[in-house]
C-alpha cells in the first residue's frame, strides 16, 4: 500500500470518528461528554458539549473533505482541537468522575496517554512532506 493512501484511509478514519463523537455530544453520548467538562469552564456544561460536538463534526468534515492542500492546515487545527479538550480528559481523571466506561482510576489515566495518540494521528495523516529538522 501507497504511503499516501494509508495516510489518506487514516485522515479518513480519524475524520469520520470526529463526525461520529460530534454526533454523540448532540445526541446519545450527551450526558456522557458532560463528565469531562471541566467546572472552571465559564459555560453551563450542556452547552459546552453542544458547542464541542458542532466543533467535532466541522472539524471531521474537513479532515475528510478538504481539497489536498489544506490538508496540512486541518490537521494542525485538529490537532489543536485535541490538545484544546485535553484539559477535559484531565479534569475527569482528577474528579474521579465516571463516562465512556472510564469508571477506575486506571481507566482515566490511561485514556490520558492515547491524546497524544490523537495529536500524532492528525499531524501524521494530513502532512504532505516529511519535515526536515531545523
Amino acid at each position: 500500500m501507497k504511503t499516501t493512501t494509508g495516510k489518506s484511509i487514516a485522515r479518513i478514519i480519524l475524520g469520520t470518528g470526529l463526525i461520529i463523537a460530534g454526533i454523540g455530544h448532540l445526541t446519545f453520548a450527551r450526558k456522557e461528554f458532560q463528565a469531562q467538562v471541566p467546572d472552571w469552564i465559564p459555560l453551563k456544561k450542556d452547552d459546552t458539549v453542544i458547542y464541542s460536538g458542532l466543533v467535532e463534526i466541522a472539524m471531521g468534515t474537513a479532515l475528510v473533505f478538504a481539497p489536498k492542500k489544506y490538508r496540512p492546515a486541518v490537521g494542525i487545527l485538529a490537532a489543536s482541537l485535541f490538545v484544546a479538550v485535553f484539559p477535559g480528559n484531565i479534569s475527569q481523571y482528577v474528579n474521579k468522575r465516571d463516562g465512556f466506561g472510564l469508571d477506575t482510576d486506571q481507566k482515566r489515566l490511561m485514556r490520558l496517554f492515547f491524546q497524544p495518540v490523537l495529536i500524532f494521528w492528525a499531524i501524521k495523516s494530513t502532512q504532505q512532506k516529511r519535515l526536515k529538522a531545523l
